[in-house]
């Protein structure tokens, strides 16, 4: 037959996962015809196959000699040379000279796979097994999204989708939207004392894009960043990925405690602590030591990050006072989330800077990511400036609060008077910690296949530090539920 050679190049064989069309197979209802085609000489061209200046058969022969549409064969030549590979014009179709690699690289290299992830990206690489985590009892972090106040909220955002403009649309101001740092700046004044203008605050994509923000921002490439140990394990990877060295500082009975080797050997350049309640231990950082790491890393020339966890949902009393504001130059930038108080899918956070940094920060950080939910941040401001958003805290807190005693009440029947539970005084979890015996990640395992969301707390923790625990997140675990869940978290410990 007069075009053998190019019959022989579309076999099946030449394109992997393509199956001839005929008879109205599996194959034909999988990839059409004409894509088929397509794809078959798109591969020939790409492996050299088809060599530069190689003269294609006009479409109506082609079709004839494969018995199939003209049409068929005019859409993967019009295809192909809208893509480069093909070139059209009064002297027929021809092969497009192509660079190398891409039309005379040898087969072998074609199979070879390309470059892994940086080895940063290590940090961030996690094999666990998935799982719808919010729907489980015990889930770490994972609000009530049942008491929602999800008619205050509509309202706020239909009256923002009502008032949009181009602002709105398009990607936030530099920022963050104008109404929701004023709503922020007045929030944190009247609930945290911490007396800060509009100006010092960015609104960020959550606590995440908050550290990557100060990573990035905030310390350079090499830099050493401290991180609690045991902690919030996110904090690794954002630090990580921006190339700062990682040092894990231990956490005692009152939170972070480094010692003289540590701001010897480790000198910090970011320093991120968890004080109203660590993560994932639950303590509080006592006065005292607050005041001494402010002074401490003051002289060391370091950036104190701090992650105001859970301190919205106090046990009893009001929270302890925050590092930003302590001292008038004290070198915190200050971290908030509304992941915990209203949900994670939001994903909207903030951070609050010293005035001398802001409007820098502020800049910089416009330029190294573009913000966008302008809808969601005019809404959440209406939320706010409403009342909305304090009435919400102080309902939740009460609920919370029913909550993590009708967890220890039913832990205790369960498992004893003597059952070791810490971390209560403020957030959403607890922690229960195990006799060595018993290991926590093996009791996690057996938790997750029971449908309980239970955390190992040695997850959280690296060499040296050593801890054998459960966390025990209580915000989605609903009061008339928690006896059947506890049961089922006692098989899981028992093995």
């Amino acid at each position: 037959m007069e075009f053998d050679w190019l019959l022989a190049l579309l076999s099946p064989e030449t394109v992997p996962g393509t199956t001839p069309g005929e008879g109205g197979g599996a194959g034909a209802e999988a990839i059409p015809r004409q894509r088929m085609l397509y794809l078959r000489l798109r591969e020939a061209v790409l492996a050299g196959r088809l060599p530069a200046g190689t003269r294609l058969p006009a479409s109506r022969s082609l079709a004839a000699t494969l018995g199939i549409a003209r049409n068929t064969v005019l859409f993967a030549y019009e295809q192909l040379v809208a893509e480069g590979c093909l070139v059209a014009d009064r002297q027929g179709t021809r092969v497009a000279p192509l660079p190398a690699p891409c039309a005379a690289r040898p087969a072998a290299v074609a199979t070879t796979n390309p470059p892994g992830l940086a080895e940063r990206a290590a940090l961030a690489v996690r094999r666990e097994p998935a799982r719808d985590a919010e729907a489980l009892p015990f889930s770490p972090g994972v609000p009530d999204f049942g008491a929602f106040p999800f008619r205050s909220w509509r309202a706020c955002l239909e009256r923002a989708w009502r008032d949009a403009g181009w602002r709105q649309l398009g990607y936030a101001a530099h920022g963050g939207d104008a109404l929701l740092r004023e709503a922020l700046a007045g929030h944190l004044t009247s609930v945290r004392g911490l007396a800060v203008a509009a100006g010092q605050i960015v609104v960020t994509s959550g606590t995440q894009a908050a550290l990557d923000l100060c990573a990035r921002l905030l310390a350079d490439h090499g830099d050493t960043a401290w991180a609690e140990n045991p902690g919030y394990l996110a904090a690794r990877v954002a630090f990580g990925l921006a190339g700062l060295r990682v040092h894990d500082v231990p956490v005692d009975a009152q939170g972070m405690a480094p010692d003289e080797d540590d701001w010897g050997r480790h000198r910090p350049r970011l320093i991120m602590v968890t004080p109203s309640h660590q993560y994932p231990s639950g303590r509080v950082m006592p006065l005292s030591r607050r005041l001494a790491l402010i002074e401490r890393a003051r002289e060391a020339g370091a950036w104190i990050i701090e992650d105001d966890y859970d301190s919205e949902f106090r046990r009893a009393g009001p929270a302890p006072p925050a590092l930003f504001g302590l001292q008038p130059d004290a070198p915190v930038v200050y971290a908030g989330t509304f992941s915990k108080t209203l949900y994670p899918g939001l994903r909207l956070g903030y951070l609050v800077l010293p005035q001398t940094i802001a409007a820098d920060f502020v800049h910089a950080a416009a330029l190294a990511t573009r913000a966008g939910q302008g809808i969601e941040q005019r809404a959440l401001a209406d939320f706010i400036q409403r009342g909305h958003y304090t009435t919400h805290l102080r309902r939740m807190r009460a609920r919370y609060n029913g909550r993590q005693a009708a967890l220890r009440s039913a832990m205790q029947q369960v498992f004893g008077q003597d059952v070791e539970l810490s971390g209560g005084e403020a957030g959403l979890h607890l922690v229960m910690r195990l006799p060595d015996a018993v290991a926590d990640v093996a009791v996690a395992q057996r938790a997750a296949v029971l449908g309980l969301g239970v955390r190992a707390l040695s997850a959280y923790a690296r060499p040296p530090v050593r801890c054998n625990g459960l966390v025990l997140g209580y915000g989605n675990l609903d009061e008339d539920n928690v006896a059947e869940a506890v049961r089922r978290l006692a098989l899981a410990v028992g093995g």
